[in-house]
């Protein structure tokens, strides 16, 4: 199937990708998928349900990426998926997801992304997704994104979660389960604007001995939107853990952080932190001295922090 150029400039903003890739590939297209590939080692393919994929990354296979964005361009459409990504023990790979929304109506057009992601003993995996918006003022763009991902013995995944501009509503949720000597990171960017509203919640359940975990938010509010933030660590064995939250508020936004640490094991060592303000005065003047005008200087400073 050839793509729009429309659909093209959506998946080079969500998943950098300007013509379709070789390699294991699923694009989906307004609640359906158009180009489907596997490569020798990673099998993209429905799962036994029909509602979604099954993405099998092979053991041991090393350097290797597979993308799987989803495109919204049907006015209205109401879209749901499942999908289950598997990682190979000792294997290292990259999955590239993310969903682009345009409506150009008045009706709702919404994408819910179900995604469970096991990640074996010894692999290690890198996740990226981003989530994107356009359209018309009247059309909403809802995004919810769902995550429930396992970290098997000795394994480490890093997740990349990006929400860029122009979803009006978003409820984002991720749980993890981390198992002996696994390590997770999840770095979350959120950008919100106007009127719009996001929920980001996240859990992580450090099982097994030597587990580690560390949650990254930057946050930047403006016009009248509102963000809420919450992340719980629970350490259950002999774990690390921390969280980290970083907000700028500007104009009339409202954001609310609720960083939680629960520890049931002596041995978990637990912390947090959060920090929510206006962008510092000094830097505004700093960069303006440098010619730049006081728009391109915000800019410049938001662009920065949430990179």
């Amino acid at each position: 199937m050839k793509l729009s150029k429309l659909d093209l400039e959506l998946l080079d903003t969500i998943a950098d990708l300007k013509d379709v890739p070789k390699g294991a590939l699923n694009i989906r297209l307004n609640g359906k998928a158009v180009i489907r590939q596997s490569s020798p080692n990673i099998s993209v393919g429905p799962n036994t349900d029909g509602t979604g994929l099954l993405v099998e990354i092979k053991p041991g296979t090393q350097n290797e990426t597979v993308h799987v964005p989803v495109v919204l361009t049907q006015a209205g459409l109401q879209d749901k998926v499942y999908n289950t990504f598997i990682v190979g023990e000792n294997a290292d790979a990259t999955i590239i997801a993310g969903c682009g929304i345009h409506n150009e109506s008045h009706a709702v057009s919404q994408h819910d992304g179900i995604h469970e992601i096991i990640v074996r003993a010894g692999a290690k995996l890198r996740y990226l997704e981003k989530h994107y918006g356009e359209g018309t003022e009247d059309g909403k763009r809802v995004l919810n994104p769902t995550t429930v991902i396992t970290i098997e013995a000795g394994a480490s995944a890093e997740l990349e979660m990006i929400q860029i501009k122009g979803v009006d509503d978003t409820i984002r949720s991720t749980v993890a389960y981390v198992h002996e000597k696994g390590n997770l990171k999840i770095m979350e960017r959120l950008l919100t604007q106007e009127d719009q509203k996001a929920e980001s919640d996240i859990k992580i359940y450090l099982e097994g001995n030597g587990g580690a975990a560390q949650v990254l938010s930057r946050a930047v509010a403006q016009g009248s939107s509102y963000q809420l933030f919450r992340a719980a660590l629970i350490g259950q064995a002999a774990s690390v853990g921390h969280v980290e939250c970083d907000a700028i508020l500007m104009d009339n936004a409202r954001i609310r952080s609720i960083p939680e640490i629960q520890a049931e094991n002596a041995e978990a060592v637990l912390t947090h932190e959060a920090a929510i303000g206006k962008i510092a005065g000094e830097q505004l003047i700093k960069l303006m001295s440098l010619g730049l005008t006081e728009k391109e200087a915000i800019d410049t400073i938001l662009e920065g922090f949430l990179r």
